[in-house]
């Protein structure tokens, strides 16, 4: 099984027509390498919030989460105020999730290990 550190490893594929999302039993099996990700209730996205004392370290996570959505052309949804960021990632192309989300979860928690 492939560990977090491999995962972050990795480049997005760029996103094509057609493609399918992964069935519950691939995300069953992708969840136990990300740590502190949630999955949602029909599992089509994965969020993460990070908390933080004050605003400007939110803002900073927002813009760390932008900055890697623009470099691996794979853009979160993100969410932030007064002591927190919510990164939400999902492949709308899919309608759910892709390796790619979990490439960008596992990346995005490397650069804030």
């Amino acid at each position: 099984m492939m560990s977090s550190c491999d995962l972050a490893s990795k480049e997005c594929e760029p996103c094509k027509g057609g493609i399918a999302p992964m069935t519950p039993e691939e995300i069953d099996l992708m969840m136990p390498r990300l740590q502190g990700w949630t999955l949602s209730d029909d599992k089509t996205s994965l969020r993460r919030r990070f908390a933080f004392k004050g605003f400007l370290k939110a803002v900073e996570m927002a813009n760390l989460a932008a900055w890697l959505g623009n470099k691996q052309g794979h853009h979160p949804d993100i969410a932030f105020g007064w002591g927190y960021c919510e990164v939400t990632f999902t492949t709308h192309e899919a309608g759910g999730l892709t390796e790619n989300d979990f490439i960008c979860a596992a990346r995005l928690d490397a650069l804030v290990a």
